[in-house]
Protein backbone atom coordinates (compact mmCIF):
# COMPACT_ATOMS: atom_id res chain seq x y z
CA UNK A 1 0.00 0.00 0.00
CA UNK A 2 1.43 3.20 -1.12
CA UNK A 3 1.08 6.12 1.66
CA UNK A 4 -0.39 8.72 0.08
CA UNK A 5 -1.22 9.95 3.78
CA UNK A 6 2.41 10.09 5.43
CA UNK A 7 2.82 13.49 2.54
CA UNK A 8 -0.12 14.99 3.38
CA UNK A 9 1.22 18.06 4.94
CA UNK A 10 4.51 18.64 2.67
CA UNK A 11 1.99 18.58 -0.90
CA UNK A 12 -0.89 20.92 1.10
CA UNK A 13 1.70 23.30 1.54
CA UNK A 14 2.90 22.62 -2.65
CA UNK A 15 -1.06 23.41 -3.37
CA UNK A 16 -1.09 26.46 -1.27
CA UNK A 17 2.22 27.79 -2.97
CA UNK A 18 0.72 26.71 -6.31
CA UNK A 19 -2.99 28.82 -5.76
CA UNK A 20 -1.43 31.45 -4.64
CA UNK A 21 1.01 32.08 -7.13
CA UNK A 22 -1.42 32.00 -9.68
CA UNK A 23 -3.42 34.06 -8.27
CA UNK A 24 -0.50 37.12 -8.27
CA UNK A 25 0.11 36.27 -11.99
CA UNK A 26 -4.12 36.53 -12.57
CA UNK A 27 -3.96 39.83 -10.85
CA UNK A 28 -0.94 41.49 -11.67
CA UNK A 29 -0.21 39.87 -15.76
CA UNK A 30 -3.67 38.60 -16.36
CA UNK A 31 -4.78 36.31 -19.22
CA UNK A 32 -4.10 36.50 -22.60
CA UNK A 33 -6.85 37.20 -23.82
CA UNK A 34 -8.12 36.42 -27.73
CA UNK A 35 -10.16 37.47 -30.62
CA UNK A 36 -13.30 35.74 -29.00
CA UNK A 37 -13.05 38.01 -25.56
CA UNK A 38 -11.13 41.69 -27.15
CA UNK A 39 -12.40 41.74 -30.54
CA UNK A 40 -10.42 42.03 -33.96
CA UNK A 41 -9.88 40.21 -36.97
CA UNK A 42 -7.88 37.14 -37.43
CA UNK A 43 -6.70 36.33 -41.05
CA UNK A 44 -5.13 32.66 -41.65
CA UNK A 45 -3.29 32.45 -44.99
CA UNK A 46 -1.22 30.02 -46.60
CA UNK A 47 1.79 30.83 -48.81
CA UNK A 48 2.90 29.20 -52.09
CA UNK A 49 6.19 30.78 -51.70
CA UNK A 50 8.53 29.21 -48.90
CA UNK A 51 10.92 31.90 -49.37
CA UNK A 52 7.95 34.61 -47.55
CA UNK A 53 8.42 34.38 -44.10
CA UNK A 54 7.49 36.21 -40.69
CA UNK A 55 9.43 38.89 -40.50
CA UNK A 56 8.46 40.02 -43.99
CA UNK A 57 5.17 39.48 -43.55
CA UNK A 58 4.72 42.13 -40.42
CA UNK A 59 6.99 44.15 -42.10
CA UNK A 60 4.62 45.15 -44.43
CA UNK A 61 1.25 44.89 -42.46
CA UNK A 62 2.87 47.42 -40.44
CA UNK A 63 2.92 49.78 -42.75
CA UNK A 64 -0.90 49.80 -43.15
CA UNK A 65 -1.36 51.03 -39.64
CA UNK A 66 -3.36 48.34 -38.50
CA UNK A 67 -1.75 48.89 -34.89
CA UNK A 68 -1.02 46.40 -32.85
CA UNK A 69 -0.48 43.78 -35.25
CA UNK A 70 0.28 40.04 -34.13
CA UNK A 71 2.12 37.88 -37.12
CA UNK A 72 3.20 33.86 -36.60
CA UNK A 73 3.35 31.00 -38.28
CA UNK A 74 0.71 28.32 -38.08
CA UNK A 75 1.47 24.90 -38.18
CA UNK A 76 4.29 25.41 -40.70
CA UNK A 77 6.34 27.88 -42.53
CA UNK A 78 3.96 28.05 -44.79
CA UNK A 79 1.06 29.08 -42.87
CA UNK A 80 0.81 32.35 -41.07
CA UNK A 81 -1.92 33.42 -38.44
CA UNK A 82 -2.16 37.53 -38.79
CA UNK A 83 -4.26 39.00 -35.74
CA UNK A 84 -4.96 42.64 -35.44
CA UNK A 85 -7.35 45.06 -33.41
CA UNK A 86 -11.11 46.01 -35.22
CA UNK A 87 -10.37 48.19 -38.04
CA UNK A 88 -12.99 51.28 -38.52
CA UNK A 89 -12.24 50.19 -42.05
CA UNK A 90 -14.43 47.93 -43.32
CA UNK A 91 -12.79 46.88 -46.80
CA UNK A 92 -9.42 46.61 -44.81
CA UNK A 93 -9.51 42.91 -45.94
CA UNK A 94 -9.41 43.71 -49.42
CA UNK A 95 -6.70 46.25 -48.90
CA UNK A 96 -4.61 43.57 -47.24
CA UNK A 97 -4.92 41.50 -49.96
CA UNK A 98 -3.85 44.02 -52.48
CA UNK A 99 -0.97 44.81 -50.06
CA UNK A 100 0.29 40.94 -50.32
CA UNK A 101 -0.18 40.74 -54.07
CA UNK A 102 1.68 44.05 -54.78
CA UNK A 103 4.81 43.14 -52.07
CA UNK A 104 4.66 39.32 -52.52
CA UNK A 105 3.12 38.67 -55.99
CA UNK A 106 -0.26 36.29 -56.11
CA UNK A 107 1.19 33.60 -53.73
CA UNK A 108 -1.46 33.76 -50.66
CA UNK A 109 -4.51 32.25 -50.15
CA UNK A 110 -6.96 33.38 -47.48
CA UNK A 111 -7.75 30.41 -45.48
CA UNK A 112 -9.78 31.90 -42.91
CA UNK A 113 -10.66 34.93 -42.06
CA UNK A 114 -12.74 36.17 -38.58
CA UNK A 115 -14.15 39.47 -37.20
CA UNK A 116 -15.43 40.06 -33.81
CA UNK A 117 -16.92 43.45 -32.56
CA UNK A 118 -15.58 44.71 -29.40
CA UNK A 119 -19.92 44.50 -28.48
CA UNK A 120 -19.61 40.60 -28.85
CA UNK A 121 -16.26 39.72 -27.05
CA UNK A 122 -17.87 41.54 -24.62
CA UNK A 123 -20.75 39.25 -24.22
CA UNK A 124 -18.71 36.05 -24.93
CA UNK A 125 -16.48 36.71 -22.19
CA UNK A 126 -19.82 37.68 -20.02
CA UNK A 127 -21.07 34.51 -20.71
CA UNK A 128 -17.84 32.25 -20.42
CA UNK A 129 -17.77 33.86 -16.69
CA UNK A 130 -21.58 33.05 -16.19
CA UNK A 131 -20.93 29.18 -17.52
CA UNK A 132 -18.00 28.26 -15.71
CA UNK A 133 -19.70 29.91 -12.42
CA UNK A 134 -22.78 28.29 -13.10
CA UNK A 135 -20.84 24.83 -13.74
CA UNK A 136 -18.99 25.26 -9.99
CA UNK A 137 -22.08 25.87 -8.61
CA UNK A 138 -24.40 23.10 -9.98
CA UNK A 139 -21.41 20.61 -9.24
CA UNK A 140 -21.43 21.90 -5.17
CA UNK A 141 -25.19 21.31 -4.97
CA UNK A 142 -25.06 18.29 -6.29
CA UNK A 143 -22.05 16.99 -3.69
CA UNK A 144 -23.70 18.98 -0.94
CA UNK A 145 -26.86 16.62 -1.75
CA UNK A 146 -24.94 13.46 -2.19
CA UNK A 147 -22.35 13.78 0.64
CA UNK A 148 -21.94 15.22 3.89
CA UNK A 149 -20.75 19.37 4.01
CA UNK A 150 -17.39 18.02 4.69
CA UNK A 151 -17.10 16.55 1.22
CA UNK A 152 -18.41 19.39 -0.34
CA UNK A 153 -16.01 21.56 1.15
CA UNK A 154 -13.18 19.02 -0.11
CA UNK A 155 -14.77 19.10 -3.61
CA UNK A 156 -14.85 22.71 -3.43
CA UNK A 157 -11.08 23.23 -2.65
CA UNK A 158 -10.34 20.28 -5.39
CA UNK A 159 -11.57 22.33 -8.29
CA UNK A 160 -10.73 25.85 -6.82
CA UNK A 161 -7.57 24.42 -6.85
CA UNK A 162 -7.83 23.18 -10.41
CA UNK A 163 -9.33 25.81 -12.15
CA UNK A 164 -7.04 28.06 -10.65
CA UNK A 165 -3.58 26.77 -11.21
CA UNK A 166 -4.79 25.51 -15.02
CA UNK A 167 -5.63 29.68 -15.24
CA UNK A 168 -2.32 30.53 -13.77
CA UNK A 169 0.02 28.34 -16.11
CA UNK A 170 -1.59 29.73 -18.90
CA UNK A 171 -1.36 33.54 -17.55
CA UNK A 172 2.94 32.55 -16.99
CA UNK A 173 3.13 31.38 -20.44
CA UNK A 174 1.27 34.06 -22.09
CA UNK A 175 -1.64 31.11 -23.67
CA UNK A 176 -4.13 32.46 -25.26
CA UNK A 177 -7.15 32.49 -24.23
CA UNK A 178 -10.00 31.70 -26.17
CA UNK A 179 -13.75 29.80 -25.96
CA UNK A 180 -12.18 26.28 -26.72
CA UNK A 181 -10.22 26.91 -23.61
CA UNK A 182 -13.51 28.04 -21.60
CA UNK A 183 -14.77 25.05 -22.96
CA UNK A 184 -11.69 22.88 -21.43
CA UNK A 185 -12.08 24.24 -18.18
CA UNK A 186 -15.69 23.27 -18.26
CA UNK A 187 -14.35 20.00 -19.16
CA UNK A 188 -11.97 20.02 -16.11
CA UNK A 189 -14.49 21.15 -13.82
CA UNK A 190 -16.40 17.53 -14.91
CA UNK A 191 -13.23 15.64 -14.67
CA UNK A 192 -11.74 16.54 -11.32
CA UNK A 193 -15.17 16.19 -9.95
CA UNK A 194 -15.60 12.54 -11.19
CA UNK A 195 -11.68 11.53 -9.51
CA UNK A 196 -13.04 12.62 -6.18
CA UNK A 197 -16.60 11.41 -6.11
CA UNK A 198 -15.32 8.06 -6.74
CA UNK A 199 -12.54 8.46 -3.83
CA UNK A 200 -15.03 9.89 -1.35
CA UNK A 201 -17.96 6.99 -2.35
CA UNK A 202 -15.17 4.61 -1.10
CA UNK A 203 -14.16 7.29 2.17
CA UNK A 204 -17.91 6.63 3.33
CA UNK A 205 -17.93 3.18 2.62
CA UNK A 206 -15.08 2.95 4.69
CA UNK A 207 -16.15 4.83 7.51
CA UNK A 208 -19.26 2.33 7.80
CA UNK A 209 -17.01 -0.47 7.86
CA UNK A 210 -14.66 0.65 9.98
CA UNK A 211 -15.38 2.41 12.67
CA UNK A 212 -12.09 2.02 14.53
CA UNK A 213 -10.05 3.15 11.83
CA UNK A 214 -9.13 7.11 12.40
CA UNK A 215 -9.80 9.09 9.05
CA UNK A 216 -6.22 9.76 8.58
CA UNK A 217 -5.80 6.39 7.60
CA UNK A 218 -8.88 5.18 6.04
CA UNK A 219 -8.21 8.31 3.60
CA UNK A 220 -5.37 6.38 2.57
CA UNK A 221 -7.05 3.38 2.71
CA UNK A 222 -9.37 4.60 0.14
CA UNK A 223 -7.31 6.49 -2.24
CA UNK A 224 -5.14 2.94 -2.52
CA UNK A 225 -8.20 0.99 -3.41
CA UNK A 226 -9.43 3.36 -6.11
CA UNK A 227 -6.16 4.23 -7.23
CA UNK A 228 -6.47 1.28 -10.04
CA UNK A 229 -9.52 3.12 -11.74
CA UNK A 230 -7.78 6.53 -11.16
CA UNK A 231 -4.77 5.95 -12.95
CA UNK A 232 -6.34 4.21 -16.01
CA UNK A 233 -8.54 6.76 -16.41
CA UNK A 234 -6.26 9.54 -16.31
CA UNK A 235 -3.47 7.73 -18.34
CA UNK A 236 -6.01 6.74 -21.11
CA UNK A 237 -7.17 10.13 -21.03
CA UNK A 238 -3.81 11.80 -21.44
CA UNK A 239 -2.69 9.50 -24.19
CA UNK A 240 -5.85 10.44 -26.23
CA UNK A 241 -5.22 14.35 -25.04
CA UNK A 242 -1.22 14.39 -26.15
CA UNK A 243 -2.21 12.44 -29.70
CA UNK A 244 -4.77 15.40 -29.89
CA UNK A 245 -1.51 18.11 -28.98
CA UNK A 246 0.72 16.59 -31.50
CA UNK A 247 -1.18 15.26 -34.41
CA UNK A 248 -4.47 17.79 -34.27
CA UNK A 249 -3.00 20.72 -35.62
CA UNK A 250 -2.44 24.23 -34.34
CA UNK A 251 -6.11 25.19 -33.75
CA UNK A 252 -6.40 22.11 -31.17
CA UNK A 253 -3.33 22.88 -29.65
CA UNK A 254 -4.64 25.48 -26.72
CA UNK A 255 -7.80 22.97 -25.82
CA UNK A 256 -5.31 19.75 -25.96
CA UNK A 257 -3.25 21.52 -23.96
CA UNK A 258 -5.89 23.20 -20.83
CA UNK A 259 -7.10 19.53 -20.84
CA UNK A 260 -3.62 18.05 -19.99
CA UNK A 261 -2.84 20.55 -17.51
CA UNK A 262 -6.90 19.69 -16.20
CA UNK A 263 -6.39 15.68 -16.10
CA UNK A 264 -2.73 16.27 -13.92
CA UNK A 265 -4.17 18.64 -11.53
CA UNK A 266 -7.75 16.99 -11.08
CA UNK A 267 -5.79 13.79 -10.31
CA UNK A 268 -3.44 15.18 -8.18
CA UNK A 269 -6.01 17.25 -6.57
CA UNK A 270 -8.76 14.52 -5.86
CA UNK A 271 -5.91 12.51 -3.48
CA UNK A 272 -4.15 15.47 -1.81
CA UNK A 273 -6.68 18.33 -1.73
CA UNK A 274 -10.05 16.56 -1.69
CA UNK A 275 -9.23 13.90 0.93
CA UNK A 276 -6.88 16.53 3.11
CA UNK A 277 -10.01 18.42 3.82
CA UNK A 278 -11.72 15.19 4.92
CA UNK A 279 -8.61 14.65 7.52
CA UNK A 280 -8.73 18.59 8.96
CA UNK A 281 -12.39 18.14 9.42
CA UNK A 282 -11.95 15.16 11.38
CA UNK A 283 -14.69 13.33 9.57
CA UNK A 284 -15.71 9.69 11.09
CA UNK A 285 -17.99 7.49 11.18
CA UNK A 286 -20.26 9.99 13.71
CA UNK A 287 -20.33 11.89 10.43
CA UNK A 288 -21.69 9.61 8.50
CA UNK A 289 -24.51 7.93 11.15
CA UNK A 290 -25.30 11.20 11.95
CA UNK A 291 -26.59 12.17 8.34
CA UNK A 292 -28.24 9.17 7.74
CA UNK A 293 -30.43 9.39 10.91
CA UNK A 294 -31.09 12.92 10.00
CA UNK A 295 -32.14 11.33 6.25
CA UNK A 296 -34.42 8.40 7.84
Amino acid sequence: MIPFNKYYNQFNFLSISLVVVSLLFLIFKGLNFGIDFKGGTLIELRSSDTKINVSSLRENLNQMNLGDVSVKNFGNKKDFLIKFENSDNKDIIEEIKKSLDNSFGNNFNFRRVENVGPKVSSELLKSGIIAISVALLLMLIYIWIRFEWQFSLGAIAALFHDVTVTLGLFSLLGLEINLSIIAAVLTIVGYSMNDTVVIFDRVRENLRKYSDIKIFELTNISINETLSRTLITSVTTLLALLSIFFFGGEILKGFSLAMIFGVIFGTYSSIYIANTVLVRLRVSQKTILREDDKNN
